[in-house]
């Protein structure tokens, strides 16, 4: 057998497909839409890889139930939709800054590993979720996120384009994934569907991506004429 024959198939990477990129797709369940007064309930984080074939693919989850903050706001509206009882004798929830420090721990270890230089969230309308993920960054005085402060990639966008549909359950139908509406609201099932959404439309345009020339290295921006 010949070298050529026994040497494995190279890995596609990772940080060359988003610039450096590392996507991370997050959900958050809370106790209501504002992220400066709402309680955060629980955070999901799925991680993504690509597969020898240089597909996108859901890889690891990381799911955890929050203790409110102390103070923070719940509106009964919000729990009716989630099915979340945040003061339940059964429900194994932790500090926020334990929460993120856990999220936050998988992912580095995963970023390094693909050579990526930061992580940027994806979600499904992501700035709502980004925006609860920093407020609880600040309130919990953490200094290191791994996430960009305000970069996203938002599915409800991505699908409104690839698929004609922003509505999650209507996104994911049309691009043939499963949907169960009785575990939707979850951050762990909306964070996984939401992933494999993602994974679906970057797959579909893999033949764009692929047929477009390599980007020549960037040069200094030309001097600003004199005042």
């Amino acid at each position: 057998m010949t070298t050529a024959e026994t040497a494995p198939l190279a890995t596609p990477a990772l940080g060359e497909r988003f610039r450096g990129f590392f996507p991370v797709v997050i959900d958050v369940e809370t106790g209501g839409f504002n992220a400066k007064t709402d309680a955060l309930l629980e955070i999901a984080a799925v991680l993504l890889r690509l597969d020898e074939q240089g597909n996108l693919r859901r890889g690891a989850s990381h799911a955890f139930h929050v203790q409110p903050f102390a103070g923070a706001n719940i509106e009964p509206a919000a729990l009716q939709v989630t099915g979340i009882d945040p003061h339940h004798p059964l429900r194994p929830a932790i500090p926020e800054r334990d929460a993120l420090q856990r999220v936050f721990r998988e992912v580095r270890a995963e970023m390094k590993a693909a050579n990526c230089t930061r992580a940027v969230l994806v979600g499904h309308n992501a700035h709502f979720d980004l925006g609860f993920l920093n407020e609880a960054i600040a309130r919990t005085d953490f200094k290191r996120s791994p996430f960009h402060p305000f970069a996203v990639f938002d599915t409800a966008t991505l699908a409104g384009i690839a698929l004609g549909q922003t509505v999650l359950a209507r996104a994911v139908a049309v691009a043939g994934i499963a949907w169960d509406s009785s575990a939707a609201h979850s951050a762990r099932y909306d964070a996984e569907v939401t992933a494999d959404l993602f994974c679906e439309i970057v797959n579909r345009f893999r033949p764009i991506y692929e047929s477009l020339p390599v980007p020549a290295s960037p040069t200094e921006p030309p001097a600003a004429p004199p005042a």
